[in-house]
């Protein structure tokens, strides 16, 4: 090997890596075809919806939930220490829709980071055993929402069902970095959860049972943390005998993602805090699929900048990896319809690398969060 290439050499190890991350492990979803499981054994559920001041999403959205074609429903509407007329609207569907309950939730300065009280309390109301969790600002996909997501429980145990929150389309290129960060995300735990290695679920579309819930004594591991009611659970309670994936299309829900890309960072700040919780192996492995990510890019970008020219294998190295991310996101957003994610896919991984770091660095100097 002539010396003079020995660095580019050596930033490419993280190439090889990358290529095989996409090739053994997100190829578990990207390439699996989804299909609705057996509905035969349906359970009854119980449909938790928490919100704080959230009148105007309750109005909108609770509505297509109240109304799903499910045979044995409820839903728990927890009203968490609004002070807007989130009550009053509730109290009105209340009169339309015989299946909706209403839990208020009183101000309380002890939990007033986070949402976990008020689903706890959500929990305890809840009639059922089985229950699906969807954020006030969520609407199904369909009216088969309950259907797809209660036939994951089947009749094999199972306790766990993770299903996949996706955001509208709308127009603006924070929209498409928005949705592209959730089809990465989605990529990545729906992979490891086919593996048998669940880490995480998202609010928005998730469902597990009750027993479970008090097994792992509710969110009192991770109570002192305002986040992570999601998937600090899932990633303390999942295994691979309890954990079912839902992603067929009808089993979606969608919300409005964030308009201005200060709010996106606020959000995202959370996210990623909560995951610095995470058990040690899970840590292990997203990180090194971060770091690498990282290093491909820097690796890639310096070989340019200080080579005019470059040995041939080189550019082979490149070109394998971004053939690997292309094959593993065509395959994914025939799932999610995202299709015009694709034209713009290396400058969304770039500015989500980007992103990424100066959310760590805002983290470690600044760890103030709150839900609302």
């Amino acid at each position: 090997m002539n010396q003079e290439f020995i660095l580019p050499a050596i930033l490419l190890v993280p190439a090889a890596i990358q290529v095989l991350y996409y090739l053994f492990v997100f190829s578990r979803f990207s390439f699996s075809r989804a299909k609705s499981k057996n509905k035969q054994h349906l359970v009854p559920i119980s449909v938790i919806v928490c919100g704080r001041n959230e009148e105007e999403n309750f109005k909108a959205f609770l509505p297509s939930i109240l109304k799903q074609n499910y045979p044995n429903f409820e839903v728990v509407a927890v009203n968490d220490q609004s002070i807007d007329n989130t009550k009053d609207v509730l109290e009105e569907l209340q009169l339309h829709y015989k299946n909706l309950r209403v839990v208020n939730v009183e101000e309380n300065e002890r939990f007033w980071n986070g949402k976990k009280y008020g689903l706890t309390l959500g929990i305890k109301a809840a009639m059922h055993d089985n229950l699906l969790f969807i954020d006030a600002d969520c609407k199904p996909n369909s009216s088969e929402w309950i259907s797809e997501m209660a036939a994951g429980f089947g009749n094999d145990d199972k306790q766990i069902v993770l299903g996949f929150g996706a955001y509208n389309k709308e127009k603006g290129l924070l929209n498409k970095i928005i949705r592209f960060e959730t089809l990465q995300s989605a990529i990545q735990y729906f992979s490891w959860a086919l593996w048998g290695m669940p880490y995480m679920g998202v609010g928005r579309n998730l469902a597990y049972t009750r027993p479970l819930f008090y097994e792992q004594r509710g969110f009192v591991p991770h109570m002192h943390i305002p986040m992570g009611d999601d998937d600090l659970f899932v990633n303390a309670a999942g295994t691979r005998k309890n954990t079912a994936v839902v992603y067929t299309k009808e089993s979606f829900t969608y919300s409005t993602p964030k308009s201005h890309y200060k709010d996106w960072f606020i959000q995202k700040r959370r996210h990623i805090a909560t995951s610095s919780n995470y058990k040690g192996l899970h840590k292990s492995l997203l990180g090194l699929f971060g770091a690498t990510q990282v290093l491909f890019l820097i690796s890639t970008i310096v070989s340019i900048v200080l080579y005019s020219v470059l040995p041939v294998w080189i550019w082979y190295g490149v070109a394998a990896r971004y053939v690997f991310l292309y094959l593993t996101f065509i395959f994914s957003v025939k799932k999610t319809n995202d299709w015009d994610l694709l034209v713009l896919l290396p400058f969304l991984e770039i500015f989500l690398v980007l992103n990424q770091v100066l959310i760590i660095l805002a983290n470690r100097f600044n760890k103030n969060y709150k839900w609302k």
